[in-house]
C-alpha cells in the first residue's frame, strides 16, 4: 500500500519528517503558500530545499506518482508542493507554468476570501468563477497544476468541476452531512465531484470533525463509508490538515494575512483563536494505521483500505501532474 496524505501544513522537523518514515508515509502534499506572493513562496523552496539537503535520508521532492514509488521502495517521504491561495501567482497567467516546473502540483483558487479567481467560502455572496479564473483553470488544466477548491464557496466549487477539462481535487474537507463546518461540502459538490473523476481528501482538522477533538474514530470511519456510497470509493482519499506543532500565532497568518488589521476567526470561535487538540487516534504521521484499522473494523475490503489510504490519489497523481497532452 502506498500511504498519501494529501495535505500538511506542519512546523517542519527533523522529528516530523522522521515521523513520516516510522509511519510508512510515502507523500505528503505540503502547504507552501497561504499569502505569500511569488517571491516569498520562491523563499519557502530555498527552505525545502534546505531540508532535502539536510535529510536526504528521510523526504525528497516529489514531482510524479514514480516518486511516490520510488519513496515506498527507499523507505522515504516524497514531498509535494500546493499552495492555498492563488497568490503565488499574482496576476499573472505564465507564473502557472512556472509554478509547474518549480514542483507545484495543487493550487486552491481562493483562501475563505474572494480572490482574483473564485470566491470563497467566508463570503457572503458567491458569485462564481471569475473570468481570471476561468483562463487560469485552463492553463492549469494544460500545465498539469491540479484545481483545489478545498476553501472555496458552493457555487465557485461546481463551476470549477464544470469548466475544468481535467479532473479537480478538494484536498482537505468532509461533507457537510457529517458536520456542518462551513468549509465542509454539500452533497451536490461530492456527487459532482465524484461523477467528474476529482478526488475528496478527508480532513482531521478537528474543526472539520463531528464532535471536534473528541470525535471517535469509528464516527471518522462511518463517514468515509457514507461518502463512498454518495460519490464512489474509488474518488476519496486523505488529506488530513495535519498542523503540528504550530505556535498558535500562525492561525492568524493563515485566517489573516495582510487582507485585516482584525482577527478574522474563521472555523474558530472568538475564544479559540489557536489550534485545536487533535483527535487522540491521529496525533502525528505514525497513526494513520489507526485509520487503515477503523475502516476494516468497518467493513472496508483491505482492496478499499488501500484505495483510501493512498492507492486513489496516487492513481490521481499519474494521471494529473504532468501535461494534458502526454
Amino acid at each position: 500500500m502506498h500511504l498519501i496524505d494529501n495535505l500538511q501544513y506542519a512546523n517542519w522537523s527533523e522529528k516530523i519528517f522522521q515521523q513520516m518514515q516510522e509511519g510508512g508515509v510515502c507523500a505528503v502534499h505540503v502547504t507552501i503558500a497561504y499569502h505569500e506572493m511569488f517571491r516569498e513562496t520562491v523563499a519557502n523552496v530555498e527552505t525545502w530545499n534546505r531540508w532535502f539537503e539536510r535529510f536526504p535520508e528521510l523526504i525528497f521532492h516529489g514531482r510524479t506518482g514514480d516518486d511516490v514509488r520510488r519513496a515506498k521502495i527507499e523507505g522515504r517521504t516524497a514531498i509535494f508542493f500546493g499552495f492555498q491561495n492563488p497568490s503565488p501567482i499574482e496576476d499573472d497567467i505564465g507564473l502557472v507554468e512556472i509554478w509547474h516546473a518549480l514542483g507545484a502540483r495543487f493550487m486552491q483558487l481562493t483562501y475563505n476570501n474572494q480572490s482574483l479567481l473564485a470566491t470563497g467560502c467566508y463570503e457572503a455572496e458567491d458569485p462564481g468563477v471569475t473570468r481570471m479564473g476561468r483562463q487560469v483553470i485552463k492553463e492549469m488544466n494544460r500545465v498539469g497544476l491540479v484545481v483545489d477548491m478545498s476553501h472555496s464557496a458552493e457555487r465557485s466549487t461546481l463551476e470549477a468541476i464544470e469548466i475544468s477539462e481535467r479532473p479537480i481535487a478538494i484536498t482537505h474537507a468532509n461533507p457537510a452531512f457529517w458536520h456542518p463546518a462551513r468549509r465542509n461540502k454539500s452533497d451536490d459538490v461530492l456527487r459532482a465531484l465524484g461523477q467528474s473523476g476529482g478526488m475528496l481528501g478527508f480532513s482531521m482538522y478537528p474543526h472539520h470533525l463531528k464532535d471536534k477533538s473528541d470525535c471517535t474514530l469509528a464516527s471518522f470511519c462511518e463517514m468515509i463509508a457514507r461518502t463512498a456510497d454518495l460519490m464512489g470509493v474509488d474518488n476519496i482519499g486523505l488529506g488530513s490538515d495535519l498542523c503540528q506543532d504550530q505556535p498558535d500565532s500562525v492561525v492568524e497568518w493563515m485566517r489573516v494575512g495582510r487582507w485585516s488589521k482584525e482577527m478574522d476567526y474563521g472555523e474558530g470561535s472568538a475564544g479559540d483563536a489557536g489550534f485545536p487538540p487533535m483527535p487522540d487516534w491521529f496525533e502525528d504521521n505514525r497513526h494513520f494505521g489507526n485509520i487503515a484499522a477503523g475502516l476494516i473494523a468497518h467493513g472496508f475490503s483491505e482492496a478499499d483500505t488501500a484505495a483510501v489510504m493512498g492507492e486513489n490519489w496516487l492513481r490521481f497523481y499519474d494521471e494529473n501532474f504532468g501535461p494534458a497532452n502526454g
